[in-house]
């Protein structure tokens, strides 16, 4: 007989205790509880307890303003007409240096634009009467951080004083340009590495976090799936739309179960559980490595829907929905009737 697959008592067939590899369990509201476990996406503490940089402290690759006036006609920077010397856009090179004339190459890095201008007027003070000093943090690739994937505008961007965390640099590159329930947020430093749900960023605070100079950030759409197969509306392998997926969602996903053919006691969901799962699940203490398992969903009971609502998909799952018996029966009796009516139209043109 022809079908879209294995029957209840075939996938019972392959059960331990028949002298199979699967543990086949059915749902209650203990095994959904047991079994609701979702990978946590968070930052380390490394991540979230950074403080924010200050955005005036000068580093290697940012550009400085200078501006200086002489308390003389005749001056050392300045030209005959004007007391005051523009030294405009000062590259700090990538010793932390700048040069500036008759004062020397002077470290500016780690440096906060105030305590630069304090060590340019005491070196010009001794060649210039009342030098004043004035400097400007201009915008440099100082600290900059990479932002790719699905936002607004990939490129690089400085850290400034309103773009100092997770949450404003990323509206300044636009934003994300995917659905926000299904957004992941990924920054990587150096060798650690963090990721978050969008959403997250905006319900917990505490994970908009600090940027430092050489982050990477990438804004990924969600990669888990699940595979549909059976009698459902459709059969496929299907994105997750929400960070929680219950198996009632997961069959309203796929267009729902159908009404002719759909056994709405044999909803299977197929998966390798942890063994730390399938031990409480089992009661047992014993198993070691991951199990198959197949977890059955009987939406007919009085409390079948909440317990299928409760029950939670996870990566890679195998949603399976059996035929009805009734489904098997009419097509035997299609198979038996659609001969005796060939004959039966054959014999009738023999006839004419």
């Amino acid at each position: 007989m022809p079908k879209v697959g294995p029957n209840k008592r075939q996938i019972f067939a392959g059960s331990v205790q028949k002298e199979g590899d699967a543990f086949i369990v059915s749902v209650n509201d203990r095994v959904a509880r047991a079994t609701a476990v979702v990978p946590a996406l968070g930052f380390s503490s490394d991540f979230t307890s950074a403080g924010r940089l200050t955005s005036d402290t000068i580093r290697p690759g940012d550009v400085l303003g200078l501006t200086i006036w002489e308390n003389v006609d005749d001056g050392l920077l300045a030209a005959e007409t004007s007391n005051a010397t523009a030294l405009e856009e000062v590259q700090v090179d990538g010793a932390g240096y700048i040069f500036v004339p008759y004062a020397g190459r002077l470290r500016a890095s780690g440096n906060t634009p105030e305590q630069l201008r304090e060590e340019i007027t005491k070196k010009l003070e001794d060649q210039t009467p009342d030098p004043q000093v004035q400097v400007r943090r201009l915008a440099g690739d100082g600290a900059t951080v990479s932002l790719t994937g699905a936002v607004g505008g990939q490129g690089i961007y400085p850290i400034e004083r309103p773009t100092r965390t997770l949450a404003t640099m990323l509206a300044q590159a636009g934003g994300v340009t995917i659905q926000p329930e299904i957004a992941q947020v990924t920054v990587i430093r150096g060798k650690q590495q963090g990721k978050i749900w969008f959403q997250d960023l905006y319900d917990h605070p505490e994970l908009d976090i600090a940027l430092r100079g050489g982050d990477k950030i990438l804004v990924e759409e969600d990669t888990r799936s699940f595979t549909a197969l059976g009698a459902t509306s459709a059969q496929a392998r299907v994105p997750f739309e929400s960070q929680d997926l219950s198996g009632l969602e997961a069959i309203a996903q796929v267009g729902g179960l159908i009404s002719t053919a759909s056994d709405p006691t044999g909803v299977f969901i197929l998966r390798n559980e942890p063994a730390e799962i399938a031990n409480q699940v089992l009661g047992r203490d014993d198993l070691i490595g991951a199990q198959r398992m197949v977890y059955v969903l009987n939406l007919t009971q009085p409390n079948g829907l909440f317990i299928a609502r409760d029950f939670v998909i996870r990566d890679d799952d195998t949603l399976y929905v059996t035929e009805a018996p009734y489904t098997q029966w009419t097509k035997t009796i299609s198979l038996l009737v659609t001969p005796l009516g060939s004959l039966s139209s054959a014999a009738s043109i023999a006839g004419g």
